[in-house]
């Protein structure tokens, strides 16, 4: 896209820690250079700045807003083209819909019967190679509603318009192992620690999806956005050659107008600055025209999935990731999208609660791997310039393994990392998370692990996002309870972190929720850590986390909380979970 002749606005606020000089261009961003050298850069700083205050419109203090108020929101969003491709949607639903009804008019002259169809794929179901929650929902939904389930069913199994993004990305991911060695000795050193962590570090470099286990990174963990943000901030100034951003939620506000002023500034000095988000976006937060404003700004943009006027399987994979990599030396992921609910600048749900790591050091490898890898669906890869030159390395302890999930590999390695850990379990496994949507599978591994005493202990939202998912993770309070699993709901909001700490010795930060459509059906991220420091930092938030917490007992009272009508939509609802 060319940039185009665009009026954008400057928009500033205040928030604390941000608003002095030091905190954005001065001792707090040195970097170890000569007082001569850095009042150069601190220069040329404020001439980007002024150089961009001569092109936009500027108020008071640091961050740019590239829309005018009114250009973003649902209302928005249905007056402008993307409300004409809902209302094509919706006609294709609706002639489809009369298609379904017409052929099942026509059904029982041709094949005897809805009852022939419905034992026939009773029949194959029970024979195909499939998750047995997944396997008898589809039961249900066909048994129920044959005319509607059978062809719904072979829509999305045939996986209409994925099949070359998924020769496209699984080419991506064997060119990424070539220029992903594993680094020598840091297995050697992994097994003699720890065979079953050694065990898991194989996988993740097998099936899992090529991602070697490195030492010497330091992991540095943010028990909430507002922490991210600054350091995130801090890290940014520091960027010489490249900025690459990939999160699910962009949004503009103070968090996203503050970054992207570092960002406008660093492109224009010379530095290659790449944003992708996903296309989901485009229902409330940004308008569709908004990778051509950020390409005005000399940012490089990339919509994952956009909205198209077309019914397709294709909505049902999102890219959920959350990665920030700086010139392949630092990298952030956790939680944290970039709006301001996320830095609690703005409440939505209560009190926002979140978690996130920053790598420093060889570990931060893989994560621009995993960019480029998405980034690269569409144009010729670019793994050798970007991962062959040599990454610092921090004099750090422990071992880490950042890794995606990849929903079109045949792999649920996310959940897998999480059954692996509650399997080795000895002492305790403790785990925050926002939603709780379990197969029988993940379901087993938490109640077993309870089952052989160790402490499995769950922190769910006391306010959620969601009253359709909030329902039905609480349809599975009962059965965890009933073998020992320790729920709790933070009550002053909403949890968004996904974290689980195992015995104080292992640990995963990332994006990777315990509900189907995280293990699934997205594109996701996360870090797996043994006996690096900051694990007892994890575990440190997870005590004063739960500290804020009600405990929830097993009984009728204290899991639903006289919410009958919120009762009834989580049985109704279990049945077709996985769909969800």
């Amino acid at each position: 896209m060319r940039p185009g002749g665009l009026l954008f606005h400057l928009s500033y606020h205040k928030m604390p820690g941000f608003d002095s000089p030091e905190g954005r261009s001065g001792a707090i961003f040195s970097t170890g250079r000569r007082p001569a050298a850095e009042e150069t850069d601190k220069m040329q700083t404020q001439q980007l700045q002024q150089n961009m205050k001569e092109k936009v419109k500027v108020f008071e203090d640091g961050g740019i807003r590239l829309l005018k108020k009114g250009q973003k929101g649902l209302v928005h969003a249905i007056f402008s083209r993307f409300g004409l491709v809902l209302v094509l949607l919706l006609l294709q639903f609706g002639a489809l819909f009369s298609l379904l009804r017409w052929f099942g008019q026509l059904l029982p002259h041709y094949l005897g019967g809805t009852a022939l169809v419905t034992a026939a794929m009773v029949i194959y179901l029970l024979n195909i190679d499939m998750d047995n929650s997944v396997r008898i929902t589809w039961l249900v939904v066909i048994a129920v509603l044959p005319v509607l389930g059978v062809p719904l069913f072979w829509y999305t199994k045939a996986d209409i318009g994925h099949n070359a993004l998924k020769k496209r990305l699984m080419d991506l991911e064997s060119q990424t192992r070539a220029q992903l060695p594993q680094p020598e000795g840091v297995e050697q050193r992994l097994e003699a620690d720890s065979p079953g962590a050694a065990s898991l570090a194989r996988y993740l470099r097998g099936r899992g999806g090529g991602f070697p286990v490195y030492g010497n990174t330091a992991v540095t963990y943010f028990n909430g956005g507002e922490a991210k943000f600054a350091e995130l901030l801090r890290q940014l100034e520091t960027a010489e050659h490249y900025i690459f951003l990939e999160y699910f939620i962009i949004d503009e506000g103070l968090m996203w107008g503050r970054i992207l002023e570092v960002l406008a500034r660093k492109a224009a000095s010379g530095v290659d600055v790449r944003v992708m988000y996903d296309g989901t976006c485009e229902f409330s937060t940004l308008p569709r025209d908004y990778p051509k404003r950020l390409e005005a700004l000399g940012i490089r943009c990339k919509v994952f999935a956009p909205v198209t006027p077309f019914v397709s399987t294709h909505y049902n994979y999102r890219d959920h990731r959350k990665i920030l990599v700086i010139d392949g030396r630092v990298g952030f992921t956790g939680g944290v999208n970039l709006a301001d609910e996320y830095i609690n600048h703005v409440e939505k749900y209560g009190r926002w609660k979140d978690a996130a790591v920053m790598l420093e050091g060889e570990g931060v490898r893989s994560m621009t791997a995993l960019f480029l890898q998405m980034w690269s669906v569409l144009q010729e890869p670019e793994f050798e310039q970007f991962l062959r030159p040599e990454v610092p390395a921090a004099r750090a302890e422990g071992f880490v393994v950042p890794y995606g999930d990849c929903p079109l590999d045949g792999e649920r390695v996310g959940e897998m990392v999480y059954i692996d850990l509650l399997n080795r379990a000895r002492k305790y496994v403790h785990i925050i998370t926002p939603y709780l949507i379990l197969d029988g599978e993940l379901e087993t591994a938490l109640r077993f692990a309870a089952e052989r005493g160790v402490d499995v202990h769950l922190i769910l939202p006391g306010v959620p996002d969601k009253q359709f998912a909030y329902a039905l993770a609480k349809t599975h309070y009962k059965a965890l309870l009933s073998s020992g699993v320790k729920i709790s709901e933070w009550t002053p909001g909403f949890t968004h972190a996904k974290l689980v700490v195992m015995d104080g010795v292992e640990a995963v930060v990332g994006t990777i929720n315990l509900d189907y459509r995280s293990l699934y059906h997205h594109f996701e991220n996360a870090v797996w850590m043994r006996r690096v420091g900051s694990i007892r930092d994890m575990e440190t938030d997870f005590q004063d986390t739960l500290a804020r917490c009600r405990t929830v007992e097993a009984t009728l009272q204290s899991v639903w909380q006289g919410k009958k009508l919120l009762r009834l939509m989580g049985l109704l609802l279990k049945v077709i979970a996985p769909l969800m």
